[in-house]
């Protein structure tokens, strides 16, 4: 990797540092799949977010429960959320 490149990530990385994920966008986010799980007597809940960007989200109802809801969580919801909300980095259920 050249010097120019190291820089120029640099910065790149400095700029993901200095954005702050909203709460609303987030939930945007989960309002776009909430229908689909609510369909199945479940839901998903924005826990919070903390100071570096990492969303906290919990399954309820039909999916607290559930067998494939890790299944679920890992392959749509987290990816979604990573995805589509800038400066995210990472999910964790809880």
């Amino acid at each position: 990797m050249t010097e120019e490149n190291k820089e120029i990530e640099q910065e790149v990385q400095n700029d993901l540092e200095n954005i702050v994920v909203e709460e609303q966008q987030v939930e945007e986010c989960l309002d776009k799949i909430r229908p689909y799980i609510q369909h199945d007597g479940g839901d998903v809940e924005l826990l919070g977010i903390d100071e570096q960007n990492i969303a906290y989200v919990s399954f309820r109802g039909a999916c607290a429960g559930c067998m494939m809801a890790a299944e679920d969580f890992s392959g749509g919801i987290k990816l979604l959320l990573l995805d589509e909300v800038p400066g995210l980095r990472d999910v964790v259920l809880v």
